[in-house]
C-alpha cells in the first residue's frame, strides 16, 4: 500500500536530526519487508516554528520527504489537518505521529496489519501512563471520565497517533468546525476501527510543546466543542438558585411578619458574593460558546501554507 506519514513540527530543531534518521531507517525497513510501496512519503508540517525547524526540513533532500510550512502557528490540530487535507486522495493510508517519536514508531507495522483486516481507522493507545507524573496521570484519567460523562465518544489514552484510510479521511474533511478536537472527531465518524497498544517512550531532546496551560486549553476546547452539557448545567444551576431564592424569600417574609428581622451585614454580603460569582461563572460558560460561534461564523481558513517541498 501507499502511505503518507504526517509529522507536525513546532520548534523541533533539537529533535529533528535524530528523529529523521530513525524515521528514514524505519521506512526503508517497511519497504524492504513489503509492508508499504516504494512511493510512500513522509510529510513534515512546520507549524510556524521560530527556530531552525524549517531549514532542517528543507535540507533533508530525501526521496521520502514532503514538507509543508504554514505561514503562522495555527496549532497542532490544524497542522495535522493541513497535512491530511493537502494530500487527500493521493495515498491509501495516512498515519499521524508526533515528530519527537515518544509514540513508538514500530507499532506502525501492527497498524498496517489491522488495516489489512478491513479497519478504516486504527488508534494507537498507550498501555499505561507510568511515564507521566502523578498529576498528569490523574488529570488525564479525570478528563477522559469527564468526557464520557458528557457523552463525548473518545478513546482513553489515545492522542493523535492513528492510521486512517482515504475513505475515513474524506469523511473527516466534511467536519468544518474551527476548533478541532481530533480525538473525538474520528470516533464520531463511525467506520470500522481497531486499537493497537504500545508503551510511550521518554522524550530524548527538547521540551514538550504541551505545558499545563496548553493542556488545559486543549481539554476545554474538547469539552466545549463536543458537548452542550455545560450549558445545560448552567440552566440547572439557575433553576436550583431560583428555588433557593424563593425559599429565602418565604423565610424572610415569615421573619418580617413575626417581627424578628435583624439586619445582618455578613449574611447580605455572603449572598451577594455567592450569587454574583455564580452569575459570572454562568456567563463565562455561555460566553465561551458564543465566542466559538463568533469565530466559526467568520469562516476564516484553518491554516495557510507558505511553502511546499515535493522531493
Amino acid at each position: 500500500m501507499k502511505i503518507l506519514l504526517i509529522l507536525p513540527c513546532y520548534n523541533e530543531e533539537e529533535v529533528l536530526p535524530d528523529s529523521t534518521k530513525k524515521i528514514f531507517a524505519f521506512f526503508d525497513q517497511l519497504i524492504s519487508e513489503n509492508y508499504i510501496e516504494q512511493n510512500s512519503k513522509i510529510c513534515f508540517v512546520d507549524d510556524g516554528s521560530k527556530d531552525m525547524t524549517w531549514k532542517i526540513i528543507s535540507n533533508l533532500n530525501h526521496k521520502y520527504v514532503y514538507g509543508l510550512k504554514l505561514s503562522n502557528n495555527f496549532g497542532h490540530q490544524n497542522a495535522l489537518l493541513a497535512g491530511l487535507d493537502h494530500f487527500k486522495n493521493q495515498f491509501d493510508v495516512y498515519i499521524t505521529l508526533d515528530v519527537d517519536l515518544q509514540d513508538d514508531i514500530t507499532v506502525i507495522k501492527q497498524m498496517i496489519s489491522e488495516y489489512k483486516k478491513g479497519n478504516n481507522i486504527v488508534y494507537g493507545v498507550r498501555k499505561d501512563r507510568s511515564t507521566d507524573s502523578f498529576f498528569k496521570r490523574n488529570t488525564a484519567k479525570l478528563f477522559y471520565n469527564f468526557m464520557t460523562w458528557l457523552g463525548v465518544n473518545t478513546i482513553p489514552n489515545h492522542a493523535d497517533f492513528r492510521l486512517i484510510d482515504n475513505k475515513a479521511l474524506l469523511q473527516f474533511l466534511q467536519y468544518t468546525e474551527t476548533h478541532l478536537f481530533l480525538r473525538a472527531i474520528f470516533p464520531s465518524i463511525g467506520l470500522k476501527h481497531s486499537k493497537v497498544y504500545y508503551n510511550r517512550l521518554k522524550r530524548q531532546y527538547g521540551e514538550t510543546k504541551y505545558p499545563l496551560k496548553k493542556m488545559l486549553s486543549f481539554a476545554w476546547d474538547g469539552i466545549t466543542s463536543f458537548s452542550v452539557k455545560p450549558l445545560k448545567l448552567v440552566l440547572f444551576t439557575g433553576i436550583i438558585t431560583l428555588f433557593i431564592s424563593i425559599i429565602l424569600f418565604i423565610w424572610a417574609s415569615i421573619q418580617l411578619l413575626r417581627g424578628e428581622v435583624v439586619t445582618g451585614w455578613f449574611s447580605t454580603i455572603t449572598l451577594i458574593i455567592f450569587f454574583g460569582g455564580l452569575q459570572t461563572f454562568s456567563l463565562g460558560i455561555i460566553g465561551e460558546y458564543i465566542g466559538k460561534i463568533f469565530i466559526q461564523t467568520k469562516n476564516r481558513p484553518r491554516y495557510l501554507i507558505d511553502q511546499i517541498i515535493n522531493n
